[in-house]
């Protein structure tokens, strides 16, 4: 047997496989020999059949099996040897013009395409320098979001005539033409000049005013219209009150607390202001740590460097996909797949250099995490807890096993980012709710 290697470049290369017959004849004899023992041919007791009619019927299939199962243990092995880290799976060349003739030929030449990346190394050590953001959650968002939770559980009232923040529910109707839609309008959500031909009208009474007068995106947030209801929508219109609706706001009394927080967790304004703040800051401490973990993966993967065979992998992500993805479709999802490869490709590096590995405990733990965040806001407390061995199982034994080996990975590559934020120089920044939704946007 011959194999060769042929660079075409720093990332993409063919392997080369030529078989004589002194590399496969003898293991076909041998399976010639074995099936002859029980093969059922007609006109023989099963077992009897002499071994040149067992190869005249079954020869060909049987020299095909055995080849591929050579191609198949050479490949995997002599890609083994390499240097590199192969991406995908080899891609075998067929050409057309060389036929394999099965009966006649003795000796074959196959060809595979390979994808990969040379081995690297990434020293993790305090010449790599990130930043760690930490979200500051000050008393106006705090204020803020009181004042949102006062609204949210506030007793609504449907009063006899509108007043400013109201949500009115009636008809919208063109003076021309057969528009017409049941909406309930949030006059919080348009321009204050639209909002004050509302104040003071009451029930059955008809607000006229012009299309115009409402702002890009007011017909969808505060009418609650479609894009395509509102796309056409121009000159006069009328409003006829059906009904207003109003939310007083909740009064900070131990009512509203166990409301929020459940029964006595808080007795007191402060106390109450204060688990706020705690909750907020809590919430925004895992938005800091998910945003400084992938700014941090953005760091390592600049300086590893890595150059992925784009080509090669389209071309793989098509074929293993056949009849499930489109071209089209491999383009626009390859940016996102290449930047999960190349992360995928370095956390495998840094644990395999520093030893790092999950163990199931981890994989246990972080499905047990991922539910508790799931049903946080359902009140289920004490009583998830209780059958949350059974949710563990469940989820972990779904997805035919792949749920849990997609733990093991998240849970790995949680460990690799807490080794690595341990090692390099990090550089702690404190942020606003301001500076963090620039940063978002940027």
């Amino acid at each position: 047997m011959e194999i060769t290697l042929d660079k075409h470049s720093a990332n993409q290369a063919s392997i080369k496989i030529k078989l004589t017959e002194a590399d496969y004849q003898p293991k076909v004899d041998a399976k010639l020999k074995d099936y002859a023992k029980k093969v059922s041919i007609k006109g023989f007791r099963p077992g009897k059949a002499p071994v040149s009619m067992v190869k005249n019927i079954y020869g060909t299939s049987i020299l095909v099996d055995e080849i591929n199962s050579i191609l198949g243990d050479s490949l995997n092995n002599y890609i083994k040897e390499q240097s590199f880290r192969i991406l995908g799976d080899p891609l075998p060349v067929e050409k057309v013009e060389e036929q394999i003739d099965w009966k006649k030929q003795k000796d074959f030449d196959f060809e595979y395409k390979i994808g990969f990346v040379e081995n690297f190394e990434l020293p993790i050590d305090e010449s790599l320098e990130a930043t760690k953001y930490q979200i500051q959650v000050d008393d106006k968002l705090v204020d803020e979001t009181i004042q949102n939770l006062k609204s949210q559980y506030g007793e609504s009232t449907n009063p006899e005539s509108v007043e400013a923040g109201d949500h009115v529910y009636g008809d919208v109707k063109a003076k021309e033409g057969d528009f017409e839609h049941t909406v309930s309008l949030d006059l919080s959500k348009i321009t204050k000049k639209l909002a004050e031909k509302f104040i003071g009208k009451g029930k059955e009474d008809l607000v006229d005013f012009d299309a115009k007068d409402v702002k890009k995106g007011q017909w969808e947030e505060a009418f609650g219209l479609t894009e395509e209801d509102a796309k056409d929508l121009s000159g006069a219109l009328s409003f006829s009150i059906k009904n207003v609706n109003r939310k007083a706001e909740a009064e900070m009394n131990q009512e509203f607390f166990d409301k929020i927080f459940g029964p006595d967790q808080v007795k007191t304004e402060e106390e109450f202001v204060a688990k706020v703040k705690e909750t907020l800051q809590s919430s925004y401490d895992r938005e800091s740590q998910v945003f400084t973990e992938e700014e941090l993966k953005k760091t390592l993967v600049e300086k590893a460097n890595l150059d992925l065979p784009e080509e090669f992998l389209k071309e793989w992500l098509l074929k293993a996909n056949e009849g499930k993805v489109t071209e089209k479709d491999v383009e626009n999802e390859f940016p996102a797949y290449s930047r999960q490869l190349i992360w995928s490709l370095i956390s495998n590096e840094i644990a395999r250099a520093n030893d790092i590995k999950a163990e199931h405990a981890d994989v246990i733990e972080k499905t047990k995490e991922m539910i508790r965040e799931q049903f946080a806001s359902s009140g289920l407390g004490s009583s998830m807890e209780e059958s949350m061995d059974m949710f563990v199982d469940n989820y972990l034994q779904g997805n035919e096993g792949q749920n849990y080996m997609n733990m093991l990975t998240s849970a790995q590559n949680d460990k690799v980012l807490a080794y690595v934020q341990e090692k390099i120089k990090l550089v702690e920044k404190n942020l606003s709710i301001d500076d963090f939704k620039e940063l978002l946007e940027k």
